[in-house]
């Protein structure tokens, strides 16, 4: 039984840092894009919403995101679906897209804003740090208050 407090703490472990993972990389595809000098004329095919939560007594988050679709300066059309983009773009608007010649398919719409998204990644690293902290700790307060000598608790 003791396993289960080394287990779960350890699966959410992963989770944190696989979120983690996938903030830097988007941190640095944007910054990427951004950097790159490359821009195009953009055009928002759709926007929609998607929800999650809501059942039980939680709350409902929405998420707007934007299809959008561009050619690069070799000709090649481009579509890529964007989210937290401007709430006020509709589909048929025309938009800014900046993108690096490797990897098109990681543009963004967004208006560059370097230290506004270096903000929100060191905000949510922070997070994620705070999450295996408490976690380790847990862990360690576990062997030691409750699991003693033995590593699994006398399993």
């Amino acid at each position: 039984m003791s396993v289960f407090f080394y287990a779960v703490p350890v699966l959410i472990i992963a989770g944190v840092l696989l979120v983690a993972v996938k903030v830097v990389r988007r941190s640095l595809e944007l910054r990427s894009a951004w950097s790159s000098g490359l821009t195009a004329e953009g055009h928002c095919l759709r926007a929609y919403t998607t929800t999650s939560g809501g059942s039980g007594d939680s709350s409902v988050t929405t998420t707007q995101h934007h299809v959008y679709e561009f050619t690069t300066r070799d000709g090649r059309t481009v579509r890529f679906d964007e989210d937290n983009g401007r709430p006020t773009t509709v589909a048929g608007d025309v938009v800014t897209v900046h993108y690096t010649a490797a990897h098109p398919e990681k543009a963004t719409a967004h208006a560059p804003s370097p230290v506004k998204a270096a903000a929100a990644t060191v905000a949510l690293l922070a997070f994620c740090g705070v999450l295996v902290a408490f976690c380790v700790g847990f862990m360690i307060t576990y062997h030691e208050v409750f699991a003693g000598d033995s590593f699994f608790g006398g399993m």
